[in-house]
């Protein structure tokens, strides 16, 4: 199989699946390219993305333990803007292409007029609202790009749990959407030592997360909620806030009304390793973000590192791999009360902490990790290509979204 991924860049959650999605296609003889559209901007570059992928190819990011073997990245990865003609041939000729986190729909505009197979790989079409679907100039714009398409060779790949509902309104895809999402990668952990390391380093205070860009609708505000009603408890703990933006300084004017400045440390930006350590000494993990987080991988990685996840459900990740009171909790976004109940909760209760960490990091290592999407997506791209049925999955990545959201 000539298998080509288009996407603006490559990133540290796009880089796991690829690496696998290279292995299984050279493994049967075939090739795999991914192909970059534009350069990263300098805002990711600042926050660490960039030195995260030199990591991935010394260890510091692998799908995989047989990994050690494969091509390192710049042997699929292909920049559109440094040879335009060879990256447009690649897409052209591939046997299927997957297509996302660009807008630009001349990359892949032959494939669709021939008839040839396209994987769609999209965020939510109304982050901000779906009564924007409504819009006259929008529908003709998604009609353009994907209802015209409903009956052909193109199916969906659901970077978050709404991304179905959306293009359902548009009366795109049908059955064709399948839950898909961000694939950081997977830590093999030994997760007794994974949650009894977070009591050795926590010095007996409970340690909560928090880690995005500190913008509105991550709601870094509901963090320190948080923070306040775990004071009124009387709870030993503190608060790392990983990140920056332009909500920091009236963050910090709020910790100081609160009186908080012992209890709350800001950190400012972390490289995507820093962060996983500490992900991983830490009992509780905020994601606070409303719909507007298309995915929010933070949740796949808090996961990973066997946190309790107090999680927005309005994230596109969170209804997807939490199942609450299982392996997580869920609040809805536009109520942080119910974010500071969750967590005075789990401040009183060291065992469900511990079981919903454990259960977390179960659902990473058996279901939602790079090796397992890309398992699923190389078998249903091969049998599309063969004429035959897709395998059906009850869970997970690529099974049916039949939902809807």
């Amino acid at each position: 199989m000539r298998l080509v991924f288009v996407s603006n860049y490559i990133n540290h959650h796009q880089m796991p699946v690829s690496m696998e999605l290279n292995r299984l296609c050279r493994e049967q003889g075939g090739s795999y390219a991914f192909v970059q559209t534009q350069p990263m901007e300098q805002e990711r570059l600042d926050m660490g993305w960039g030195k995260s992928l030199e990591a991935g190819n010394s260890g510091g990011i692998r799908a995989g333990k047989d990994m050690e073997e494969s091509l390192p990245a710049a042997d699929f990865v292909h920049n559109y803007w440094e040879d335009e003609k060879g990256c447009q041939r690649m897409i052209e000729e591939a046997d299927a292409v997957i297509f996302g986190g660009c807008e630009d729909e001349r990359y892949i505009e032959a494939r669709l007029e021939a008839g040839a197979p396209v994987w769609r790989y999209s965020e939510p079409l109304y982050k901000t609202g779906r009564y924007k679907c409504v819009s006259p100039r929008g529908l003709r714009k998604k009609y353009h790009d994907h209802t015209r398409y409903r009956k052909k060779r193109v199916y969906l790949l659901c970077a978050g749990a709404y991304v179905a509902g959306d293009f359902r309104l548009v009366g795109a895809y049908g059955g064709k959407r399948f839950r898909y999402g961000y694939f950081p990668a997977f830590r093999q952990q030994d997760v007794e030592k994974l949650m009894a390391g977070k009591d050795q380093a926590s010095r007996g205070r409970l340690r909560l997360l928090w880690a995005a860009r500190m913008i509105d609708w991550k709601h870094p505000e509901t963090a320190l909620q948080v923070a306040a009603g775990l004071r009124e408890q009387g709870t030993d703990f503190e608060l790392d806030m990983i990140g920056d933006g332009v909500l920091r300084p009236e963050m910090q004017k709020q910790v100081k009304a609160l009186g908080l400045e012992r209890q709350v440390s800001f950190l400012g930006y972390c490289s995507p390793e820093e962060t996983r350590a500490y992900m991983e000494k830490a009992h509780i993990f905020l994601a606070t973000s409303d719909r507007q987080e298309g995915w929010g991988a933070v949740v796949n990685e808090a996961m990973n590192s066997g946190c309790a996840l107090i999680a927005g459900k309005g994230m596109g990740a969170a209804p997807y791999l939490v199942r609450h009171g299982e392996n997580g909790c869920l609040y809805d976004h536009k109520k942080p009360s119910q974010a500071v109940e969750l967590a005075r909760k789990l401040a009183e209760d060291a065992a469900q902490r511990k079981r919903l960490g454990s259960a977390a990091y179960g659902t990473v290592r058996t279901l939602w990790n790079p090796r397992v999407a890309a398992q699923r997506l190389y078998a249903c791209i091969a049998a599309e290509i063969a004429g035959q049925e897709l395998p059906e999955y009850e869970e997970g990545p690529l099974s049916r979204d039949l939902i809807c959201l």
